[in-house]
């Protein structure tokens, strides 16, 4: 009977998930707002991994992302060990003896070592201190959530400011970000030493393009692109050239001969997630701080708004981006992400001067500003041309 129902649910649970599969993998293709990649992974973790790697396969759908080429064999081959210890211990079970005066002895034991233990006297400063260390250990990580505005909660009295439907604040908030407490991994799959206080689930690529200046373009590219904005997908190469991905998806490919840049004819017509990768990859290659900061403009701390960017143009340079704002009472704090070199997974920044509260507070900004790997003088905060 337990086979019956252990089969049927697999059977139902794997057909769940080559379903949903194909339908993210139609919504991606229709630029329409997809499946979180928690959902994919959950259902190949709950039993689902053979309809998952069907459709991965049947689909073309996630082959290219390490979580799901790595990840979801792995958790098969564990199902799989789990299932195997499972059906041995089972069938196991018929045929144990068990010794009845061992197992009242043991009883008699445990009744006599409960009564020391109950007659023990309780050590009161002992309990205070457990309860300071839990006081202590508050924070404002959400470990459960799984989007930036679910990951990381409001200082107390804070708000978050509102955004309007569609925009680039309600999109980075509803970006996925990877399991609390993930490491942020570099292009090569080497793990990063430091700590962050959430790692976004952004393409990152195997190659070393996608650095500081390239995962702030990046996050308004996918943006753009999801908001049906194509024609705003457009950004600077430090020459001066303006390399659009209409252009791009026409069928165009960049032409470079020394310092000369042009469009050259090479293909067909492709808007395909690959082709989309292509077109970023060769903006990675060109673009940079440096023209970053030249299609920016300076603001003041009073202004700061979701998009923002604190910039030092430069070769090397850096740039780390406003991810959220929250208010109280005129009050505004805001969380901070940032690429880097080399190429690395986009991830919040910790505070160092507050522990346990990744917020930044604008009243408590001075220059040199300093962020965990940079500091930014006067003037670096700027607002994209593209915002």
């Amino acid at each position: 009977m337990l086979y019956k129902i252990i089969s049927g649910y697999l059977l139902i649970i794997n057909m769940i998930t080559f379903i949903v599969y194909g339908v993210d993998k139609y919504k991606a293709s229709r630029e329409k707002w997809r499946i979180p990649e928690a959902t994919l992974i959950g259902l190949a973790i709950i039993g689902g991994s053979i309809g998952a790697l069907l459709g991965m396969r049947f689909f073309h759908h996630k082959t290219r992302k390490p979580k799901f080429f790595v990840g979801v064999p792995v958790i098969l081959a564990l199902q799989i060990v789990v299932g195997v210890l499972f059906l041995g211990r089972f069938f196991s079970l018929g045929n144990t003896v068990i010794d009845a005066a061992p197992v009242a002895e043991v009883n008699a034991k445990d009744k006599d070592s409960n009564v020391k233990r109950e007659s023990k006297p309780v050590n009161s400063s002992k309990k205070k201190e457990k309860t300071n260390n839990k006081k202590k250990k508050t924070t404002l990580i959400d470990p459960q959530g799984v989007t930036l505005a679910k990951r990381i909660k409001t200082p107390k009295g804070f708000e978050r400011t509102s955004e309007e439907e569609g925009s680039l604040g309600e999109f980075i908030r509803g970006y996925e970000m990877e399991p609390d407490k993930s490491p942020i991994l570099l292009f090569d799959g080497r793990e990063k030493k430091g700590h962050a206080a959430a790692v976004f689930t952004m393409h990152l690529g195997d190659k070393d393009l996608q650095q500081c200046a390239d995962s702030v373009i990046r996050m308004y590219a996918e943006y753009f692109r999801q908001t049906g904005q194509d024609d705003r997908i457009a950004f600077h190469f430090v020459s001066g050239f303006l390399c659009d991905w209409n252009t791009y998806r026409s069928g165009k490919r960049i032409s470079v001969t020394g310092n000369n840049v042009s469009w050259k004819n090479s293909g067909k017509p492709d808007d395909s997630d690959e082709a989309f990768e292509g077109y970023l990859n060769t903006v990675f290659s060109y673009a940079s701080t440096l023209s970053l900061a030249r299609e920016s403009e300076p603001i003041s701390e009073a202004e700061i708004q979701i998009g923002d960017i604190f910039i030092k143009g430069g070769s090397p340079g850096h740039v780390v981006m406003v991810v959220d704002i929250c208010e109280k009472d005129g009050r505004k704090a805001f969380l901070l992400a940032q690429g880097y070199m080399p190429a690395q997974q986009f991830h919040v920044l910790t505070n160092e001067l507050h522990k346990d509260d990744p917020w930044y507070y604008a009243d408590e900004i001075t220059y040199p500003f300093r962020t965990p790997e940079y500091t930014f003088e006067k003037g670096s905060l700027m607002r994209p041309g593209w915002l």
